[in-house]
């Protein structure tokens, strides 16, 4: 008979710490939260108005730093806290007119996801070359965000606060994903080398390869912007075109421009009968076609005549096609409300129209009506939902196609690809800031449009009701702008192109591709905590001891 022995488990007092070893003092405790909320608020900072893209950088760092080898809890919290610090003051705007709830409520909801993001950051951080799978997570993060809830709200995406960055070239191969990855990478890339510089002068050497992948996940996004500078071009491939953009102003800022749709309508008409006036004394070149903003005419031309009169009368004037941004409902308790877009003719009047296909929750219509209005007062403004049209946006206008995408749209990024590929030689984003008064909500959205030119390569004109309108060229740059709250006519000759670049022909590829890499990155991570698990579990675990098993045990 032979004894067999078998490790059983004593219990054994925990250690309140490691021996030699003190709990960390508050100060170095709070030196992660404080880099999060900091690098928060330089990635803040680097959005327009302000030119301080490089802030990103900086910034993402810190984040990056901060999350860099914590456990999954503290990735959720020190994301959410960067998220905070960079959503809170970059929607601001939002509680101009509706107050500061709403405000808050959409700020925390993005900051979530961010926390969200943060928490898988942090599964990745003790990968080697962790800052390629961070930036494929922070991808990831920005990817659910814009699609959920209510369609998502892409507001905050890093590729938005690039339009005067030296990465900006690469939105033409991969659209905004891969310009935020670059961004992120090489922020995340200069967290990783100063961790390694760091390391070297406490110890006097560090992991081989470490340093070769800090400087790789630098150098690369950086190498390939300058790569990528062939695909940005201003030269016409299909001549050219003269644009003008109205800018007529609203009466009132705010929410209630709405009460006074008479005059921003004649706002309007005023400064198109103005151009035309200007055009026939020899003071400017006839355009080729006019560009109106959205809601420039809040009464419906085609079943109120004296709105039909105005414009026919402005457009007859200036003598060429006049895209006019209205509402149009059709009489009956069950017609639809649409955002639209009119093509309208100098000679035979109204034609092709394009309805707004991505509306704008809360502010287009209302989800969750009945607990919307137990938040706010605000929420009965919305008085009918808006419906979505289905069809994508081209106007010919003088021989030229037009892609269109309202307002909002520009955020999206398959609302702005969609008429690229559909055949537009430029792209033309009509909007209504008006409701935001005078907030940096105007710029935001401006830098988008600039971001847009180069993603497609196309010219864009954003006409707005009150600013700031902008004609910009296919590499970004503005041509002209105008001023805020102020009446202006912007007119320039923009390049027509009819190439695709890579963005637009591969469409939303890329941005799976880069989520693929954060998932191949969380698997790799789960993988390697499961066989770290497993071989712990092999041994015996330290305070076992060998015990005899009783005899005749087998």
């Amino acid at each position: 008979m032979s004894a067999t022995v078998t490790s059983v488990q004593t219990p054994q007092p925990e250690p309140s710490a490691a021996p030699g070893r003190t709990k960390p003092r508050l100060p170095a405790r709070l030196a992660r939260p404080a880099a999060a909320v900091a690098g928060g608020l330089l990635l803040y900072a680097s959005f327009p108005p302000r030119p301080l893209w490089f802030l990103a950088l900086p910034g993402l760092a810190l984040y990056g730093w901060s999350l860099h080898g914590r456990r999954l809890r503290a990735g959720f919290v020190l994301g959410l806290l960067g998220g905070l610090a960079f959503m809170l003051p970059l929607l601001v705007w939002t509680s101009v007119e509706v107050g500061s709830f709403p405000w808050i409520a959409l700020a925390v909801a993005e900051a979530v996801f961010m926390g969200l993001a943060g928490l898988g950051i942090a599964a990745v951080s003790r990968l080697p070359v962790w800052p390629l799978w961070a930036a494929g997570m922070w991808i990831a993060g920005e990817a659910v965000r814009s699609r959920f809830p209510f369609g998502g709200f892409s507001w905050g995406k890093v590729a938005f606060g690039q339009p005067d960055g030296v990465f900006l070239p690469l939105a033409a191969v991969g659209g905004t994903p891969l310009l935020g990855f670059a961004v992120v990478l090489c922020g995340f890339g200069l967290a990783e080398a100063a961790r390694q510089a760091v390391a070297y002068r406490r110890h006097r050497t560090v992991p081989r390869g470490a340093v070769t992948a800090a400087a790789v996940t630098v150098l690369a996004p950086l190498a390939a912007s300058f790569a990528a500078l062939p695909l940005v071009s201003n030269a016409p491939e299909k001549g050219s075109a003269t644009v003008a953009a109205i800018q007529g102003n609203v009466p009132r800022m705010g929410l209630d421009f709405n009460s006074q749709r008479a005059a921003v309508l004649d706002n309007h008409a005023r400064q198109t009968l103005k151009l035309a006036a200007e055009v026939k004394a020899g003071k400017r070149p006839k355009p080729d076609f006019v560009l109106w903003p959205e809601n420039s005419s809040d009464i419906d031309p085609l079943h109120d005549e004296g709105a039909r009169l105005t414009i026919d009368a402005a457009v007859k004037a200036v003598g060429v096609p006049t895209e006019i941004g209205t509402l149009v409902q059709n009489p009956g308790p069950d017609s639809k409300l649409y955002n639209t877009l009119i093509d309208w003719s100098p000679t035979s009047g109204p034609g092709a129209t394009y309805e707004k296909r991505h509306i704008q929750p809360f502010g287009e219509y209302m989800p969750m009506r009945s607990i919307a209005e137990k938040f706010s007062k605000d929420a009965a403004l919305v008085s009918q939902d808006f419906s979505p049209g289905t069809k994508v946006g081209v106007f010919t206008m003088a021989g030229t196609r037009v892609g269109f995408a309202t307002c909002y749209e520009a955020a999206f990024d398959n609302d702005v690809r969609d008429p690229v590929v559909a055949g537009a030689e430029m792209l033309a984003v009509p909007s209504n800031n008006a409701t935001f008064d005078r907030s940096q909500m105007t710029y935001q959205q401006l830098a988008m449009d600039r971001v847009r030119a180069v993603e497609h390569s196309r010219s864009v004109v954003v006409p707005t009701t009150s600013g700031v309108s902008a004609i910009i060229r296919p590499d970004g740059t503005i041509v002209q702008h105008s001023g805020m709250f102020t009446p202006a006519i912007l007119e320039a000759r923009v390049p027509l192109r009819t190439s695709l670049t890579p963005a637009t022909r591969l469409g939303s590829l890329p941005e799976w591709l880069l989520v693929a890499v954060g998932g191949a990155g969380a698997a790799l991570a789960l993988t390697r905590a499961v066989r770290a698990r497993r071989e712990d579990g092999s041994a015996a675990a330290p305070g076992t001891r060998p015990v005899p098993a009783r005899p005749g045990a087998r």
